[in-house]
Formats: structure tokens, sequence, C-alpha cells
């Protein structure tokens, strides 16, 4: 990121957002008692964690689910057990979602279907402490955090507003803050910056938000909306690998306000289907209520700027 860029966020920061993101984390997420019998609900990672809570969630409100996951067996047995228990149609969609191609797989897959799809959760995702790169050459969590939901997201696009009606959420982070003067843009892939898996996280959660800004605009005013919600701090034992800054915050910071993965499924339910938040569209969520993310993540020319490389990255360019 050049030196401008980095005053300018400087600049921008305020120590209100940073209080408001600390009391936020101590919030419940709000509670949405709709049912959502015979909707069609799309989530990605679904057989462990928030995924799986969230989808045992929806299907406890009455919601036909499609989950796209990349174990066979882990699905056959979710899909037992929503159908088992709830009544409901749970179908799945084999796919690593760390491969371009197979993300392609999936948002093909979806764009043939003939029911609606009313809800679209991104909920895959994947934390590294060392540089990973794919087959086809792009940085690992960059390509399951944010390319695999551009494709999918682009690909349905037309799909979605044709039905005028659909809610997309991306699960987020308030990591997004560990890329605090933004992306390097040129370099994505990590190849002439020293890694970090905090801040590589940080920026692939970045461009999620940075994303969601140019697709809110492509949405507007079709009856489709696109948010990205923090999940909260969810109860694990992820990160004791990881390095002393990703320590400290974890001890001084989540461990405080650790959540359960219920209170994230809530949250998730809430987006997906309660009226009072209906025809919202572009916001970033700490669980349910409304938060202004880190500077970088509000920067609409970076965010047409890696739209336009991100269309040249997955080779959608000639569909723009």
């Amino acid at each position: 990121m050049s030196a401008k860029k980095t005053i300018q966020y400087i600049r921008q920061y305020k120590w209100g957002n940073i209080f408001a993101m600390i009391r936020n984390n101590y919030r419940d997420a709000k509670i949405c008692t709709d049912n959502f019998n015979n909707k069609l609900v799309v989530i990605t990672g679904a057989t462990s964690g928030i995924g799986l809570v969230t989808a045992h969630k929806y299907a406890s409100m009455g919601a036909n689910l499609l989950c796209v996951n990349r174990s066979i067996e882990k699905s056959e047995k979710l899909k037992q057990d929503i159908e088992t228990t709830y009544g409901v149609v749970c179908n799945y969609i084999i796919a690593d979602l760390t491969s371009l191609e197979e993300s392609f797989k999936v948002a093909n897959e979806l764009n043939i279907l003939t029911k609606p799809i009313d809800v679209l959760i991104h909920n895959a995702g994947v934390f590294l402490t060392k540089r990973e790169i794919t087959p086809e050459g792009f940085e690992k969590v960059l390509a399951i955090h944010y390319l695999s939901s551009f494709v999918i997201n682009f690909t349905l696009m037309d799909k979605l507003k044709s039905q005028q009606k659909a809610r997309i959420i991306m699960v987020g982070s308030e990591g997004h803050r560990f890329a605090a003067w933004g992306l390097n843009i040129n370099d994505l892939n990590w190849e002439r910056h020293r890694y970090s898996g905090l801040v590589s996280y940080g920026s692939a959660k970045l461009a999620q938000l940075l994303s969601m800004l140019v697709f809110a605009d492509y949405f507007k005013n079709t009856g489709v909306t696109i948010n990205t919600m923090h999940p909260g701090a969810v109860k694990s034992e992820s990160g004791k690998t990881n390095g002393w800054l990703y320590k400290w915050y974890k001890k001084n910071v989540i461990d405080r306000t650790l959540k359960t993965a219920d209170c994230s499924a809530d949250a998730l339910y809430y987006l997906g289907v309660s009226p009072e938040i209906e025809g919202e569209s572009g916001n970033f969520y700490n669980l349910t209520t409304l938060e202004e993310p880190a500077p970088p993540a509000l920067d609409k020319d970076v965010a047409l700027e890696l739209w336009q490389k991100t269309l040249e990255m997955t080779g959608l360019s000639t569909k723009n």
C-alpha cells in the first residue's frame, strides 16, 4: 500500500470505533423467531464449527439446506442427522474451496438450480501460520476466504437478481483490522512481502469486505442484499501455534469475550431472515450489531481496483 494511502487511513482511524468494537464484543445476538419453512439456504463449510450449528439452526426453523463441504463422509452424516431430526431436505456439493476450479464448479451448479436461493452463507475458511500456495498458484487463505466467495457471488449475480429477493451473508472477521494499512494489492499472493498468518488472514477478510462494497452497488434496488458478519469469538483451540501478536490478542481480547457457536448461528439466522433488516446491504455486523469497519475496508477506490484485478485473476474479466 502506498504511503499516501497509509497517511489517509491514519487520519481516518477513530478511537471511538475501536472502543465500539470492544463494547460490541460483549453484546448478544438479536434473535429472530420467524420460521423459514421450505426456503433454500446454501452454506459453505457446514460440517463443523459455526457452519454446523448454523445448518442445524436453519433446519430447525424449517429451511431446506444445500451444503458445500470437503468431506463426503461428514456430509452424509450431516444429511442424515438434519433430515432425521427436522424432516427437511439437506443436500450437499463436495468441493474444496481453496481450489478456484472447484469454486467455479460450485458456482455453476448453484447457478443452474431451478429453485431460488433464499440465503447464501459464505462460511468456509482456514487460518494458516505458514504460506501455502494452491495448485493454481494462489495463496490458500486468500483463495478460500476471498476468491471462492467472489467467484460464487459473481457467477450468481444474474440468477439472484432475477429472483428479486435473496440475502448473501459473508462470515467475515474483526481480524480484517490486522491489515491496518490496507491491502498489498499488487502482492495478494505474498510473493514479495514477509508472510504473516495474522496479516494474511486480515488481508483476505479485508478483500472480502471491499468486494462487498461493489457487489452491494450491483445489487442495489434488485431485492438482493449482501452483508458481512463477524461471528464473535467462538471457543476453540485455534491459534496455539501462532505468533506472539495473535497470542496477545487472543489472551487480552478474544479470551475475555468468548461466545458459543450457537450465538453465531443465531446471528446468521437473524441476518438471513429477520424483517428488521429487510433491504439493508453493504453493512458490517459484529454478530447483529451494525459496526463501522476499519478505514481500509471503506475505500471505494481500492475496492474498484481490487474488483478489476480479481476479475483478471479468476478469468472472469471477459464476463464483466
